[in-house]
């Protein structure tokens, strides 16, 4: 299997410098890792060092892993709920709100305050480094997930396209990340994701992309561009720990791939955008989480601007199960 590499530091001169993340002239597929001491955990802030090996990383790669960050015991309360869920969404067949193919659902997350466990969703760490990448108090404004659903009987296993989630003219520099956080550990085997490192930064754009935005399969890599990019930074397809979150930036390539296992594998997908970005997605939560974000606020732990339709619980429980496919919605940003 795969595993993930490890930041390198030499010292030069005198002073601190990264090592060469190249390899007889390649980069790396893998991505990086950082590992948070225990305090650092604790205070939910990387110090100095560790931070800009993440920044470093998101400029370069486009992608950072951090791991041991997210306590099991919060994942499991919620893996459990949405494992249920997303076997309801996946007996909609063609109905449902798939990615690409039914075995890749769109899928949210219960928004009512006794799964909303903010190590999980208003993870600190994760906010410090979108917010040292983006700018202070980023927008949270898109709260879903992915799940790689193991095949139904007589269905055969897929995978999505290669493709961006910025199916649209965007900007050339960072403007919205995302942040993975798996439930439970993402391997190959049960449909750990294909990322495409250092593909953020494609000068192509959206002229590198097939299908037009709204469309299922939209933002679709070219298969010319995919041959030349294998030969010089291949893909990988990485094991990632539970209680690890990933940061990605919007724009990077990558697939989803089929869950070769028995078990649902639920991904979380929060999105943040600049401040700057002008994107006017709401989230829509039930009232009783509206106390848990104000306390975070008011003892400066939120780091975010959070735009929310609030509705009552009844609501909030019986609408988030209808939600449209993941093409289906608007990243893009008001002129």
């Amino acid at each position: 299997m795969l595993l993930l590499h490890r930041c390198r530091i030499a010292t030069l001169g005198g002073r601190r410098a990264f090592a060469s993340f190249a390899q007889h002239g390649r980069l790396h597929s893998m991505p990086l890792v950082v590992k948070p001491s225990n305090l650092e955990t604790q205070k939910g802030i990387l110090e100095a060092r560790n931070l800009e090996k993440a920044v470093g990383a998101m400029y370069r790669d486009g992608l950072v892993v951090v791991e041991d960050v997210v306590p099991h015991e919060a994942l499991d309360q919620l893996n459990k709920k949405m494992v249920q869920d997303a076997r309801t969404l996946q007996d909609r067949g063609e109905d449902g709100p798939f990615n690409y193919n039914t075995g890749n659902l769109q899928q949210d997350a219960p928004p009512v305050a006794e799964y909303f466990n903010p190590s999980i969703f208003t993870n600190p760490i994760a906010t410090q480094i979108t917010a040292a990448v983006l700018g202070p108090r980023p927008k949270w404004t898109f709260c879903s997930a992915n799940s790689a659903m193991p095949p139904l009987p007589g269905n055969e296993p897929a995978r999505q396209p290669v493709h961006s989630d910025a199916d649209f003219a965007h900007p050339d520099h960072p403007f919205a990340l995302v942040i993975n956080i798996p439930l439970v550990t993402m391997t190959p085997e049960n449909g750990s994701t294909e990322i495409w490192l250092g593909t953020h930064n494609h000068p192509g754009g959206i002229s590198a992309q097939e299908g037009a935005h709204g469309e299922r399969a939209s933002g679709r890599i070219l298969p010319n561009l995919l041959t030349s990019r294998r030969e010089t930074r291949p893909p990988s397809q990485p094991i990632v720990k539970k209680g690890s979150i990933v940061v990605r930036d919007l724009r990077l390539w990558h697939a989803g791939m089929p869950n070769l296992s028995s078990e649902v594998r639920v991904m979380l997908a929060m999105i943040h955008f600049a401040p700057w970005y002008r994107n006017r997605m709401r989230l829509q939560f039930g009232e009783d989480i509206k106390p848990v974000l104000e306390g975070l606020e008011r003892e400066g732990r939120l780091g975010l601007e959070v735009p929310v339709d609030w509705v009552g619980r009844e609501e909030a429980l019986g609408g988030y199960l209808e939600r449209g496919f993941g093409n289906s919605y608007d990243f893009n940003q008001e002129p």
